[in-house]
């Protein structure tokens, strides 16, 4: 009757090693680390990166405890800070010989102290959040209004095109806000109008207006079309803030959107504020170049004199190409950059979309230079690198694509690198603080202490209220949080200060399942039930009313999760993952280890749970051992 088959007691056993193996990591602290990540936008990191680092330590006699490629960096871990600037030093001098225009971030980082092989496993430690670990907040502002302008504008330019090639005559073509009004003569020729717009421009909606006098086309956005461009606009400007903090060597920055305009970034461990600002605040523009491929140049290429007009720019490859100065168009007249793959050839492409205005400017230049290549340079910091120069093989227009030697993850890069080179929208910072590293380790301090002092009162009480059963509880309890903390760290989520009182919350919660248990048990034993049947009846009468507390309470944490944000979101998935793993301990496991201490008895007379008291004649149960 109250007895586990082994496997059970094997899923117990493996649940067990599992949360040990991940939650042991978070006590071994954090060691210093040198972290090379990418220093410009068109220079990529990859796993041969480990081994030219490894050779520069070698080189230098330095010895590290490991070097790892991680996302888009290396890090190289140190036993002390002495070896870690020294190892900083040698990073910066060998990666980056021209120290005016660094290649390469070389950054003073922390990692986790627990072993290689733990490393190898995933068993990571936590990544502790800002009011953890201090670092600084900014809280950023979109201005959508912008992004919808800049949306209009371009649609202006495109009416405007689309109007001329169709030979359909108009009165005029203006901009009012986010409404493009177009005037016409006759209602004949504005009914033709509004069918092609209509067929050429899906996501505009088309209102007629005006008398005889003033006969007027109206166009707007569709609303689902205006919530498109919005949502886009603060993806890629996500997008580049997370290229940018790239940069700070930030080990685990948060950049996520606050609600329909705002976006929050943190940066854990940095205390240079100005410095952050300039990164974030950063602007990156696109120019489209021709390549300048005459005698002078190639000359140029050899070391000679650059010729007059033009200038000298370095390729993703490393080797040099002679532009000329003339901008065709710049990265404002992009709209869309997409990788793809070339139905003719099935070789990686990336899909360009440029406005109407810059789309005659391409067809122009194109139809004159076929054969010949055009650079598409990205500038940052007032340094200019060539992305890509492609042939081009065809007159162009509005949209065009690059193609040719690129792999699939190149071509994917460089559409990233095409549509996130700048901001989709300007940004202004409304809110700004500044966390200072002592601060978080009192709040890592403060918070340790109290769940474990919550800990401690809770198993000091139910031992001394339910004896034995209370120290099944209490275990049941402890393997509940020794879960939760390998369930996080396996995520390697961002503990914060409302994820620690979560996690307290929490404890008081999951003992409350063991507290109806050994009271149902004790019901049993007042009625006369034998012990074996008033345990086996204690732990499957309590469970539908554990499941049913509990699946309410993980309601109002989902409800938490959908609808809050920043620190409420972080409780909120504490919160959750805990009523889980509470579920699991406090029904499985502290039944599995009531079933191992009394389940081998088989005429069983008496059970610890303390005082049974029968209503009747007012003296404890036989049952129960006091």
């Amino acid at each position: 009757m109250n007895r586990y088959p082994w496997w059970k007691y094997a899923i117990l056993v493996i649940a067990f090693l599992i949360g040990l193996l991940y939650a042991v990591p978070n006590l071994y602290g954090e060691a210093p680390a040198v972290q090379v990540s990418s220093g410009k936008a068109t220079q990529k990191i990859d796993t041969t990166m480990v081994a030219r680092v490894e050779q520069v330590l070698g080189q230098a006699g330095i010895k590290a405890d490991f070097v790892q490629y991680e996302g888009q960096s290396v890090k190289a871990r140190f036993g002390d800070t002495d070896t870690q600037k020294r190892a900083k030093d040698a990073l910066s001098s060998a990666l980056n010989p021209d120290s005016a225009n660094p290649t390469y971030i070389v950054a003073l980082n922390l990692l986790s102290r627990s072993p290689e092989w733990m490393a190898k496993l995933r068993a990571l430690p936590m990544y502790l959040g800002l009011d953890l670990r201090g670092g600084v907040h900014f809280l950023m502002q979109v201005d959508m209004k912008s992004a919808l302008t800049k949306k209009a504008e371009s649609l202006t330019g495109d009416v405007r095109g689309l109007l001329r090639d169709k030979n359909v005559r108009h009165a005029g073509i203006v901009r009012d806000g986010n409404v493009v009004s177009i005037s016409f003569r006759d209602v004949e020729t504005r009914a033709t109008a509004r069918n092609l717009l209509a067929d050429q421009l899906p996501d505009m909606v088309w209102n007629e207006s005006g008398d005889t006098a003033d006969l007027k086309l109206l166009g707007t956005l569709k609303p689902d079309a205006a919530r498109l461009v919005q949502e886009q606009a603060l993806k890629q400007n996500i997008t580049t803030l997370h290229n940018r903090v790239n940069e700070l060597g930030v080990a685990e920055p948060v950049i996520q959107q606050q609600g329909a305009d705002r976006v929050v970034v943190q940066l854990p461990g940095v205390q240079d504020t100005a410095k952050a600002k300039d990164i974030i605040g950063r602007t990156a523009t696109l120019e489209m170049r021709m390549v300048n491929s005459s005698t002078e140049a190639m000359d140029a290429l050899r070391g000679g004199a650059v010729p007059f007009g033009s200038e000298r720019y370095i390729e993703r490859d490393g080797s040099p190409v002679i532009v000329y100065r003339q901008i065709i168009i710049t990265g404002e007249c992009l709209t869309d950059a997409q990788p793809g793959f070339d139905s003719q050839t099935q070789e990686p492409k990336v899909d360009l979309t440029v406005d109407a205005k810059c789309g005659r400017i391409m067809r122009d230049v194109s139809r004159e230079n076929i054969g010949k290549r055009m650079a598409i340079l990205l500038f940052e910091k007032g340094k200019g690198e060539v992305v890509t120069a492609p042939v081009i093989r065809a007159e162009l227009g509005n949209r065009f694509q690059i193609s040719g030697r690129m792999s699939t993850v190149e071509a994917a890069d460089t559409a990233l690198l095409l549509r996130a080179g700048s901001l989709a929208a300007p940004m202004e910072i409304i809110e700004e603080r500044t966390i200072g590293p002592s601060l978080g380790a009192e709040n890592i301090a403060k918070g340790f202490d109290s769940v474990m002092y919550g800990f401690v009162a809770i198993a000091a009480f139910m031992c001394a209220y339910y004896l034995l059963f209370g120290v099944f509880s209490t275990l049941a309890l402890a393997f509940n949080l020794l879960l939760l903390v390998a369930v996080l760290s396996m995520l390697q989520a961002t503990l914060t200060l409302p994820g620690m009182a979560a996690i307290a919350l929490t404890l008081g919660m999951a003992i409350d399942a063991n507290v109806l248990i050994n009271e149902r048990v004790r019901e049993e034993l007042r009625s006369g039930s034998a012990p074996h049947t008033a345990i086996s009846s204690g732990y499957e009468r309590a469970f539908a009313t554990i499941l049913d507390s509990n699946i309410t309470t993980l309601i109002a944490g989902l409800a938490l999760l959908a609808f809050g944000s920043g620190p409420v979101r972080g409780f909120a998935i504490v919160h959750c993952l805990g009523i889980m793993t509470s579920m699991f301990s406090a029904v499985m496991f502290s039944r599995g280890l009531v079933n191992l201490w009394y389940g081998r008895q088989k005429k069983l007379k008496a059970v610890s749970i303390g005082q049974v008291w029968r209503p009747d004649s007012g003296t404890p149960g036989p049952t129960a051992d006091a």
